[in-house]
């Protein structure tokens, strides 16, 4: 009796077969992040998934490998899930090695996943509970005149939509954020557009915007995507008031809130996250190598930690 053998395949599609509902895998994303492929998974019974990917060069070889678009889109899962992945054939990708971003609560597109950083919830069924600092600056900006509001993001005005940019844009470079998170008035365009986006905005007494966040729903959650504080309004602490509408949406949406995590573990964002939620998750990555020779080939040399693909790691 021949044995049946998980297979994967790489179409050429910009993401086309993995798309669903949900934002992570919608159309207004994969476009925003320029999807290229999907990774198509058979186990030859009719269970399949289908991950949307970037496909890339290795630059200075005829190589290529790839990537999961920014956030956390996992896979369209078809009756096939928690792959082990030894068990597939990667062969017909033609990629050296792929990195796999997933979903915050499963289900996960393939076994003994990597643990990542640690992530921050809020969940509207359990008591929300913010320390007595945050209530007490949230009522003081309340009295000062700042306004908190939460739209769909399509249906923002112009002028928000720029103020929500403004004061994004001041917070990475105030962050010192890499590049990596300048994102292009197309990528924003094609954000503002989806109907699974959310704009929640704390605007100051003067009308113009203090504090806002981005949020995204995806696989049965919000999620803070974007969000940035106005320099002219950091002393006032506008983002309490933001995260405090936050709750109140999400209790009406009846979804949990994925606030994310630090930029590193311990920092002040972390901590300021930590002190909002009420329950907490581990991101998981999966680190896939689908051709080990020239995976160790191309790696030789390079210390990576715990930087996936290894010959990518910045060079100290």
């Amino acid at each position: 009796m021949r044995m049946l053998r998980t297979r994967a395949v790489l179409v050429p599609d910009q993401g086309a077969l993995a798309l669903s509902e949900d934002y992570f895998r919608s159309a207004h994303h994969l476009r925003a992040e320029q999807v290229t492929h999907t990774l198509v998974i058979e186990d030859g019974e009719g269970h399949a998934q289908r991950v949307p990917l970037i496909v890339r060069p290795i630059e200075g070889t005829p190589y290529r490998d790839a990537i999961s678009p920014y956030g956390f889109p996992g896979g369209a899962l078809d009756g096939l899930r928690e792959v082990a992945k030894e068990a597939v054939d990667w062969t017909d990708t033609g990629l050296v090695s792929i990195f796999v971003r997933d979903r915050v609560a499963g289900p996960r597109c393939f076994a003994g996943g990597t643990e990542r950083n640690e992530v921050f919830l809020i969940d509207p069924r359990l008591p929300v509970e913010f320390r007595e600092m945050h209530y007490r600056h949230i009522r003081r900006n309340l009295r000062l005149g700042f306004v908190s509001t939460a739209h769909e993001a399509r249906e923002v005005p112009l002028e928000v939509r720029e103020g929500f940019q403004a004061a994004y844009l001041q917070t990475m470079v105030r962050e010192g954020a890499s590049p990596r998170y300048f994102f292009s008035d197309a990528y924003f365009e094609q954000l503002f557009a989806s109907p699974s986006a959310w704009l929640v905005t704390t605007h100051a007494p003067e009308g113009g915007v203090a504090s806002a966040a981005l949020c995204v729903s995806s696989d049965g959650m919000l999620h803070y995507y974007l969000g940035g504080t106005a320099d002219a309004h950091l002393s006032r602490s506008p983002a309490k008031n933001v995260f405090g509408t936050l709750v109140e949406l999400c209790t009406r949406l009846g979804v949990p809130l994925h606030l994310g995590g630090g930029v590193r573990p311990g920092d002040s964002l972390e901590q300021f996250k930590r002190s909002l939620a009420n329950g907490s998750s581990r991101l998981h990555t999966h680190e896939l190598i689908c051709e080990p020779a020239v995976y160790a080939h191309l790696s030789q040399g390079r210390a990576s930690g715990d930087f996936f693909p290894a010959y990518r790691a910045p060079r100290t």
